[in-house]
């Protein structure tokens, strides 16, 4: 009887020392990137995972790359919601599947040399209410994906692949000549012969701008028959809690990569974000209405913006009003990207409390780069910029440019719900090797920059400052090595301060 209890206690502790390591692997302690904020910033924690372990060949997954392990995904995931939770590990291999599904409580683990593959057959993927660009539409299914869930996980050394190719068009222009040829010798052009399409559908509707309006509140059979031209982010994770991403691959998505929309308490740490540089709609993080996030340590090679802050578009983004704020980004790399750290165009519900700093930006088309226009609406505000080394940049190191996606001149309008406003901007500490222009500043006649604060900088680029639209806007110890104009003043400039 005693050796039986004390069999019984030791094995009890066994599995309590086991949980307890668990338990410990997942927590890493945050503190350290929220000391010396300019701001007071909200602590983000890991999610908690039950100490429950499975593999997906518990499951009947497969790793040779041809099986379709949808099913074996779902039935992982079903069993450990059923556990309340734990971890599902996938190892090497290349396991080809459908859409992964998460459930509360549940980490996805790959091991080193795990591929997962998404299915190049589209109809894998049915078209479900969901956003885009800030509007509520409809999308083809995420590859990976989760909605009202809490406590859930990517972790490993893994990579996720979302055949994104299937999906895309692709513009001439942005391809040599014989990656063109190659293109085309499947599915289909434009009249013109200046972009490509994976097959006839998807560009029956990229061409009927009429069919894509009726998307967004169609009838399913409006938005069944326009599916393959609605193609879906590599991650959808919204009005989701506690969610940590780290250390894997996510690349090669159907158009943007990675979208937590509504979410709170995220985590992004020492992740690889790929897209072709001339993917269509290739962002690399979308942080949209989210509120205590932090990103970092991270690496972005993209189609589009980089690191992206949103908050819904237009009445859409001004109804759901719901701010991205309580945002720390550090230690990221940015290789080409349209820009390396955006806020907007997609801004309605407005931005506020975001801190970046210790990053860098090698060859994107801007650096820091924010936009809006008009009828969006939205206040963008309390932005925090320290830090920031950039070099080949092919445009602007810094650029504001309220005329996003329209021409000036039109005449002014008043002021309304729908005038963006962006103010309270402080930069520090930013080095620019080389770039085409220094800085653009473009505000609305109506509605300019307001104090907007550049502190020990260097600028070193084919052209300096033009200012348009600015109210308030303090250079203090900043070089702009140039060989014309250091700064050229035009409308509506007010308020001015240099100092040396």
């Amino acid at each position: 009887m005693k050796l039986k209890s004390l069999s019984a206690y030791a094995v009890g502790l066994f599995v309590g020392l086991a949980q307890m390591t668990s338990a410990t692997a997942q927590t890493t302690d945050y503190s350290s990137y929220y000391k010396n904020l300019p701001i007071n910033q909200p602590q983000v924690s890991a999610p908690v995972i039950p100490a429950y372990e499975i593999k997906i060949t518990d499951f009947g997954g497969v790793n040779d790359g041809v099986t379709l392990n949808t099913e074996a995904f779902a039935k992982a995931m079903a069993h450990l919601a059923s556990k309340g939770g734990g971890r599902l590990v996938v190892p090497e291999g290349i396991w080809y599947t459908g859409p992964i599904a998460f459930e509360n409580n549940v980490e996805l683990h790959l091991e080193r040399g795990a591929l997962v593959l998404f299915s190049e057959n589209l109809a894998d993927y049915p078209a479900v209410a969901s956003d885009w660009e800030g509007l509520t539409t409809h999308r083809a299914t995420s590859p990976l994906l989760a909605r009202g869930k809490h406590d859930i996980a990517i972790t490993g050394d893994g990579t996720f692949n979302g055949n994104g190719q299937k999906w895309r068009p692709v513009k001439r222009g942005k391809m040599t000549d014989n990656q063109w040829k190659a293109l085309l010798k499947s599915g289909c052009v434009n009249a013109k012969g200046d972009v490509w399409f994976p097959n006839e559908r998807i560009r029956e509707v990229y061409e009927n701008k009429a069919l894509q309006a009726k998307v967004h509140h169609g009838d399913k059979e409006t938005v069944d028959y326009a599916h393959d031209f609605l193609r879906p982010v590599l991650l959808s994770f919204i009005d989701c809690k506690n969610v940590l991403l780290k250390d894997a691959t996510f690349e090669n998505s159907p158009a943007w990569n990675l979208h937590p929309l509504l979410c709170e308490n995220l985590i992004v740490d020492n992740i690889n974000v790929r897209n072709p540089w001339y993917a269509q709609n290739g962002d690399g993080i979308d942080i949209e209405s989210c509120n205590k996030v932090l990103v970092i340590n991270s690496r972005f090679d993209v189609g589009d913006d980089a690191i992206c802050i949103k908050s819904g578009k237009d009445k859409d983004g001004r109804e759901r009003g719901i701010p991205c704020r309580d945002v720390v980004i550090e230690g990221c790399t940015v290789y080409h990207g349209h820009g390396g750290f955006v806020i907007g165009s997609e801004m309605s519900g407005g931005c506020k409390d975001i801190v970046i700093r210790n990053s860098v930006f090698i060859g994107t088309d801007v650096g820091l780069r924010f936009k809006s226009t008009r009828g969006r609406g939205g206040v963008v505000e309390n932005i925090y910029v320290d830090n920031i080394k950039m070099t080949d940049i092919a445009g602007e190191a810094l650029i504001f440019d309220m005329y996003y996606g329209i021409k000036p001149g039109a005449p002014v309008p008043p002021v309304t719900e729908e005038t963006p406003s962006f103010r309270n901007i402080y930069i520090k500490d930013v080095t620019c090797r080389s770039a085409k222009r220094a800085a653009l500043f473009n505000g609305l006649p109506e509605m300019p920059m307001k104090n907007v604060v550049i502190t020990d900088s260097r600028f070193r680029a084919d052209a300096g400052f033009l200012l348009n639209h600015v109210d308030g806007l303090t250079l203090d110890n900043v070089t702009v090595d140039v060989a014309g104009d250091k700064i050229t003043e035009g409308e509506g400039v007010k308020n001015v301060k240099i100092k040396k």
